[in-house]
């Protein structure tokens, strides 16, 4: 029993200093990656042409933050649950989202992006924010109560 709750303990404060590394990802997004799109969208950015960006290092800035949330939540999910179908679900889902959502974000940047700033916004949020995380973690949970 208090084995157990020393586990438990130990569980609960990895999955703390996991949310601390999300968080540390996101406050030090400006030091750490290349996003002309974080000054913009922060500002009033209707008025606003969208800034010229150098579409290829923004990929690789896209990829590094979604790569960095991505192994943060799949860490996240396999201590929480436990279960590694649900981290090789998850890995799948992540690989799988970043391929649609990258290259919906290239096409609507190309060929939409002064229509679209909105579009690009929500795009642009799903690839450097860990969102997915905060969908799966219910999902996860629901489908764990009803097993």
């Amino acid at each position: 029993m208090l084995k157990n709750l020393l586990n438990n303990k130990i569980r609960v404060f990895v999955l703390f200093l996991l949310v601390l590394v999300l968080a540390s990802i996101r406050i030090f997004e400006e030091k750490l990656f290349y996003d002309p799109y974080l000054d913009y969208f922060k500002a009033d950015s209707t008025n606003f042409p969208l800034p010229n960006v150098d579409k290829l290092n923004l990929f690789f800035s896209l990829f590094f933050r979604y790569l960095l949330n991505t192994l943060v939540s799949i860490v996240f999910i396999q201590i929480a649950f436990k279960d590694f179908n649900f981290t090789k679900f998850a890995g799948f889902l992540y690989g799988f989202l970043f391929i649609i959502l990258i290259i919906t974000f290239y096409f609507v940047l190309a060929f939409y992006a002064e229509e679209n700033k909105m579009k690009l916004f929500y795009i642009r949020r799903f690839l450097i924010q860990p969102l997915f995380l905060l969908l799966f973690l219910p999902g996860y949970l629901i489908q764990k109560r009803t097993n």
